[in-house]
């Protein structure tokens, strides 16, 4: 083997290697930037620790002689992995009697109503509490519930919408901006038959995956059944392309055609883009009768790729022409593996620029869909949902200014990031 053509070859591994160490070090050049991610890991910290920081259930006690750990047991019940006894349903925490007793930072889940506190209390008002250990510190709203709760129980919202959504925008925009930017509109030739074969394998999919199951769709969790039609869907295309691969074999079958796939991505960007998104939303959200942080999260997901795909599609024009590109390709690698292996690598700065960018448009549209009642679950508690409440009562100026700080300043975050990134 040529050693100048191995040494070319390995350079995208080196810098797929090094990409970790490059990034960190280009976002602490600025201190803005700095600070940014620094304020993003403790965002991500309350986000993951929320049931441990707020919670009504205690994170340890003793109970008549038993040792009990409610929130860690709360993961088990809900993944089907343990029950509660009934006295733990049919009384509230509050009202057993403790051997021992260790509450959460803040001793009210988001949910949780202090009928004591209701009407708007404002965290500097006098409260009906216990102790100070139980003040509402930033306040109440309506019910009773406790502010600072719905902060931190929102910041996970916030952050699962966040990244979440813009795991799934930038899957769809990294395929098909990789495919059109690498294979043009002239180097990607498929078979006639695996071509037709392709069509009903589409359809089918189509049908079985979504058509046949509108119901499911319509009534179940949106998002898990969502992600249930897209296997569906895939496992067909993937048996009839298959069987394309199978019959192609046979040489009168073997003719193959250019697909202008360039051409293709790009228009379906266009008629992506020409629709405005708050519409598709609206319109996606009112045939789902169940409301959830997932369906927010796929739907945001599904309709924030165009950008992505873009700048992957840019930056692949040029990479494509590389010399380690070519020379991976004169080594007889196979086209996907030359697009994951050398030309994906060096071409995910712009993708790191546009999640980043990404992330702060999904927060305000999850907190816009909230605050408009279209949003998640009625029982969820997310900053939008917080400005919303505060309709009915404008002297609650405690309702609208902490969240209002907290959607700014992670929204802030999120572009300061994607500023130093684009630097």
């Amino acid at each position: 083997m040529n050693p100048t053509i191995n040494s070319t070859t390995e350079k995208s591994t080196v810098a797929a290697t090094n990409g970790g160490q490059g990034l960190w070090s280009i976002l602490r050049r600025r201190r803005t930037t700095r600070w940014s991610v620094y304020m993003l890991f403790f965002l991500l910290f309350i986000a993951v620790a929320a049931d441990f920081l707020a919670n009504e259930k205690p994170l340890y006690c003793k109970i008549a002689g038993e040792t009990h750990f409610p929130v860690f047991k709360d993961y088990a019940v809900a993944l089907d992995l343990d029950t509660w006894d009934a006295k733990y349903i049919r009384m509230d925490w509050s009202e057993h009697n403790y051997e021992k007793l260790w509450m959460p930072l803040i001793p009210y889940s988001p949910t949780s109503i202090d009928r004591k506190n209701t009407r708007f209390k404002s965290p500097f008002a006098e409260q009906n509490v216990p102790s100070l250990r139980y003040r509402h510190w930033l306040g109440t709203d309506k019910l009773g519930r406790d502010v600072m709760s719905g902060m931190i129980h929102g910041t996970r919202v916030a952050m699962l919408v966040g990244i979440l959504s813009m795991l799934v925008a930038g899957f769809i925009g990294l395929l098909f901006g990789s495919i059109a930017g690498y294979f043009g509109n002239e180097k990607l030739k498929v078979s006639v038959i695996k071509l037709i074969l392709l069509i009903p394998g589409i359809l089918l999919g189509i049908f079985y995956g979504f058509s046949a199951r509108r119901y499911a769709l319509a009534e179940g969790g949106f998002g898990w059944e969502v992600g249930k039609g897209m296997v569906i869907f895939l496992s067909v295309v993937l048996g009839f392309y298959l069987l394309g691969a199978l019959l192609e074999k046979l040489s009168f079958l073997n003719k193959k055609i250019t697909l202008p796939v360039d051409n293709m991505v790009m228009r379906t960007i266009e008629v992506f883009n020409s629709i405005p998104g708050l519409f598709i939303l609206l319109a996606i959200l009112s045939i789902i009768e169940t409301r959830s942080v997932l369906n927010i999260i796929f739907i945001i997901g599904f309709l924030g790729w165009t950008t992505t795909a873009r700048f992957v599609r840019a930056a692949f024009l040029r990479i494509r022409n590389l010399p380690y590109v070519q020379a991976a390709q004169s080594l007889g690698f196979s086209s996907w593996r030359v697009i994951w292996n050398h030309a994906l690598p060096n071409a995910m700065t712009p993708v790191y620029i546009t999640i980043a960018f990404g992330m702060a448009s999904a927060i305000i549209a999850e907190a816009t869909l909230s605050f408009l009642g279209i949003g998640v679950s009625f029982d969820a508690f997310t900053w939008g949902k917080m400005l919303s409440i505060a309709r009915s009562n404008i002297t609650a100026w405690w309702m609208v200014v902490f969240p209002g700080i907290g959607i700014f300043i992670t929204v802030t975050v999120f572009n300061l990031i994607g500023d130093g990134l684009r630097r």
